[in-house]
C-alpha cells in the first residue's frame, strides 16, 4: 500500500473509525484500525464486535493494499501532523511521512481481523442535523444503568401509515419522545431497532453536518446502521422494546403553565446548589409566578422566583433538579410550557407553541417527587 493524503482529512477519517475501538481489547488484532487503499479511496474501519465505523477519504493511491495498525497510536499520531502525509507499507511496518517527520509502526496480523458487519438495507434517508438535534433530546433522558439494557437504548420507530420517525428513550423516571421528518424508502421496510444511546449520540453528533443520512432499521441479522456522505456505522441493536408510551403520556390536565425558558433555567440552578443528594427543588405555581424552593430547615435552603402564567389552580410540585434541567435544556425553546394532571403524576413539558404543539416538537414526561408532609 502507498499513498498520499492531506493531513486534515487523514485525522478527521481516523477519527471517526476510532469511535469504534473498544476501551478494553478482547484481543490485540482489536486495537487495530483496518486502512485499505484502492479506487482514489482511503478506507479506515474500526469494530467492537457491536459497533462498527467505516470512514473513506479520497487519496492519491499510489499501490492499493490493506494493513491493520494500532488505533489509538494513529490516532495521536495523525492529529499531529500539519502536511500532507505519504503512507506506504514496509513489510510489517507502516510508514507515515508528513514534511522532515517519519513515524514507523508495527502492524497487527490482518488476517485475525474479524470480517465487518454487513449495513443493513436503507429504509429511509433523514436530515444529519435534525437526526443529530433530535438523539441529543432524547439520550438524556436514557438510562445509565448497565443491569438494565434495555433501558440504555434509545427507540427509533418508522410510523407505519407515515413519513415520520420517532425516537423515544426513558430511565423509568422521564420518557422523552420526539418525532421528525424522513424519506422512506419502502413501504415494507423494517420499522424498528432500540440502539443504545451513548452509542447513537456520538454517531449522530458525527453525522450532523452530513446534508443527509441514510438510516438502516434491522432485518434478520438484528443490525442498525447509519450511513453518511463518506461513512458508515453499524450497532448491533439491543434486544428487546421500551415501555409503550403512548397510554403514558396525558392528553387532559387540570393546569397548564408556561414559564421562559432561559429564567426557569437559571433559577433552577441556582436553588439546586443547596440540593444535595437526592433532594428535589419544589415549584410551587400561582397565576403569575412560579416560586423554586430548595434545602430542609435544618440545613441550608433557597428559593428564588420567576414570572410565569399558569391556567387552573395554584399547585405546588417538587422534581429532582437534574432531570428538570435536561427536561429545559433538551426543549430548546424560549417558552416552556408545563401540563399538569395532579401533582403526584407526570408533568407534560414541551416548548409553547400556541394551540397547535408541532409534530416535531420534543414532548419530556417527568414523574414527580412525593414529598414527605
Amino acid at each position: 500500500m502507498k499513498l498520499t493524503i492531506d493531513s486534515g482529512i487523514l485525522a478527521d477519517t481516523v477519527a471517526f473509525a476510532a469511535r469504534a475501538l473498544p476501551a478494553r481489547p478482547p484481543v490485540p488484532v482489536m486495537a487495530g484500525l483496518k486502512l485499505t487503499a484502492a479506487d482514489g479511496q482511503l478506507n479506515i474501519a474500526g469494530f467492537d464486535y457491536d459497533t462498527s465505523a467505516t470512514a473513506s477519504a479520497a487519496a492519491d493511491i499510489a499501490e492499493k493494499g490493506s494493513v491493520l495498525v494500532s488505533g489509538r497510536l494513529l490516532s495521536d499520531i495523525t492529529r499531529a501532523l500539519k502536511r500532507h502525509v505519504r503512507l506506504s507499507c514496509d513489510g510489517t511496518r507502516l510508514v507515515l511521512e508528513s514534511g522532515p517527520t517519519r513515524f514507523t509502526l508495527h502492524t497487527l496480523p490482518l488476517e485475525e481481523y474479524p470480517t465487518l458487519p454487513t449495513t443493513p438495507a436503507a429504509s429511509g434517508i433523514v436530515s444529519g442535523k435534525d437526526f443529530a438535534d433530535a438523539a441529543a433530546q432524547i439520550a438524556r433522558a436514557a438510562s445509565r444503568d448497565e443491569t438494565l439494557p434495555v433501558l440504555t437504548g434509545v427507540s427509533i420507530t418508522a410510523d407505519a401509515d407515515a413519513d415520520i420517525l420517532t425516537l423515544a428513550a426513558t430511565d423509568r423516571y422521564r420518557f422523552a419522545v420526539r418525532s421528525l421528518p424522513w424519506d422512506r424508502m419502502t413501504a415494507d421496510s423494517p420499522g424498528h431497532a432500540l440502539v443504545p444511546a451513548k452509542t447513537l449520540l456520538d454517531t449522530a453528533k458525527a453525522l450532523a453536518d452530513d446534508h443527509e443520512i441514510t438510516v438502516g432499521l434491522p432485518g434478520e441479522q438484528g443490525t442498525f446502521g447509519l450511513t453518511g456522505e463518506h461513512s458508515r456505522t453499524t450497532v448491533r441493536a439491543i434486544d428487546g422494546d421500551l415501555p409503550k408510551y403512548k397510554a403514558l403520556f396525558p392528553t387532559e390536565f387540570s393546569a397548564v403553565a408556561s414559564v421562559e425558558t432561559a429564567a426557569l433555567t437559571a433559577a433552577v440552578k441556582r436553588v439546586a446548589l443547596v440540593a444535595t443528594g437526592n433532594t428535589p427543588v419544589r415549584l410551587g405555581f400561582t397565576t403569575d409566578t412560579v416560586t423554586i424552593e430548595a434545602g430542609a430547615s435544618d440545613d441550608a435552603q433557597a428559593i428564588d422566583r420567576v414570572a410565569a402564567n399558569l391556567t387552573g389552580e395554584h399547585l405546588s410540585i417538587a422534581f429532582n433538579p437534574t432531570f428538570l434541567l435536561d427536561g429545559l435544556n433538551a426543549i430548546g425553546a424560549d417558552t416552556t410550557q408545563f401540563n399538569f394532571t395532579t401533582p403526584g403524576k407526570p408533568t407534560l413539558l414541551h416548548g409553547a407553541y400556541g394551540d397547535d404543539l408541532p409534530q416535531d416538537a420534543l414532548r419530556y414526561l417527568l414523574m414527580p417527587v412525593r414529598l414527605s408532609n
